[in-house]
């Protein structure tokens, strides 16, 4: 196969860090990439599970743009929902109709919600969702998951970030993940002030393998929440409508007080979800919380009929034996070049990585390889599968994954890894 350049990507990123801070700031950095000669910066247009760089290049995208594609780029369901809403109204001095038929749909769909309020970012509403229990509860204190990850507010970046003081996470207690013991000793240790205990429904660190919940660990959690008056919160932002369509929740079994939704909420449109139980709904009422376009009604019409879509096809379960089938394979695949590929977490968004090297190296190398042939896979992240990662696409990506299982192969007998 030929391998792809980026000769474009780099001019306009040239121009871009003259006036954009970082050039393109944030997750979607060229420095996240390793080595970032191998990935592309820029993309041009998307259709189903592939995007074209401004190069030409062609990626299946393995990591969806981050989760929020679900359905395939340039869904024509979603896409067309939106344009018949655009033709209509998108944001106006009133709150559209579109928002009381989203919230009706959502409550209908989740297991154990009775409201919705909509947003437009994932750390919108995990950091509305610490303030409803505060207002709740009459406490401060959070308790999060070291290495747990909410957004990007003070309270929840680590300490050592720039421009985060030690005093934005006073509150902040971290325990680590599936530690029922650990949650129980601050709790002791904070008699009586602590509001909300919030983590993803299973645990995605960056740069680490993904952790399922052990079992019993969720239905342990709820029954200390209960006993002790603290608000149970599932960030479900990443999760959301890949393991199940009442919620992750339901998928391991048990009922928080407040779950937040993003990512794959409406394919890519911008709007985000706070939902909760009856006994939370007056606390939400009372906290005041606002931004200048979360009533637009284009996102809203894409939700609703994204969510339909999901419903129609089953897609949590297409997406969940459709993952097992390829990252199956792979794992074969990478053991007849003498390699460990490592799938952790659920296939619909699992963490893939190779353990041969400690460094962490040869895993870069092979993720940069597999994207310079045109399957674009992160080494630092799970990666995620969608409803248009069909058959055909994961026959092509297997095909680009072997190629790059020789190229590692060779470079590490001769004692260097791929560039």
């Amino acid at each position: 196969m030929d391998t792809y350049s980026y000769a474009q990507s780099q001019a306009l990123f040239d121009r871009a860090v003259k006036v954009i801070p970082c050039g393109v700031p944030g997750h979607m950095s060229p420095a996240v990439n390793i080595p970032p000669s191998a990935y592309p910066i820029y993309a041009a247009r998307s259709e189903g599970a592939l995007f074209w760089d401004v190069d030409g290049n062609e990626f299946i995208d393995y990591m969806c743009g981050y989760g929020p594609m679900i359905l395939g780029y340039r869904n024509p369901v979603v896409d067309g929902a939106a344009r018949r809403q655009a033709d209509e109204a998108d944001l106006t001095m009133c709150a559209s109709p579109k928002m009381v038929e989203l919230a009706e749909t959502l409550v209908d769909m989740v297991d154990a919600m009775d409201w919705a309020f909509f947003a437009k970012n994932g750390g919108d509403v995990t950091n509305y969702a610490a303030m409803v229990a505060r207002s709740a509860t009459g406490r401060k204190k959070m308790v999060a998951i070291k290495g747990g990850y909410h957004g990007v507010a003070p309270w929840m970046q680590a300490l050592g970030h720039h421009g985060i003081l030690e005093e934005d996470h006073t509150h902040t207690l971290r325990i680590p993940w599936n530690d029922v013991a650990a949650f129980e000793q601050v709790i002791a240790e904070h008699p009586g002030n602590v509001a909300g205990f919030i983590a993803t429904p299973y645990h995605v660190p960056t740069f680490y393998d993904n952790e399922l919940p052990d079992p019993g660990y969720w239905k342990q959690i709820e029954a200390i929440c209960r006993k002790e008056g603290i608000v149970l919160i599932v960030d479900d932002i990443r999760h959301g409508f890949r393991l199940n369509m009442k919620g992750s929740h339901v998928h391991y079994g048990f009922t928080p007080d407040l779950v937040c939704y993003c990512k794959a909420l409406a394919n890519g449109y911008p709007i985000s979800a706070l939902m909760g139980t009856e006994a939370m709904k007056n606390e939400a009422a009372k906290v005041f919380y606002t931004g200048s376009y979360w009533y637009q009604a284009v996102p809203m019409a894409a939700a609703l009929a994204c969510l339909e879509e999901l419903k129609r096809l089953d897609a949590p379960a297409w997406m969940l034996k459709q993952g097992s089938d390829l990252f199956g394979k792979m794992e074969t695949m990478a053991a007849g070049y003498g390699f460990h590929l490592k799938v952790t977490g659920e296939p619909s968004m699992p963490n893939v990585r190779l353990t041969d090297d400690p460094s962490g190296m040869l895993h870069q190398a092979w993720c940069a390889e597999c994207t310079k042939r045109g399957a674009f896979f992160a080494s630092h992240h799970n990666w995620f599968i969608s409803t248009a990662h069909d058959d055909e696409v994961v026959a092509r990506t297997l095909a680009i994954c072997d190629e790059a299982f020789q190229v590692i192969k060779e470079a590490a007998e001769r004692g260097r890894l791929a560039s």
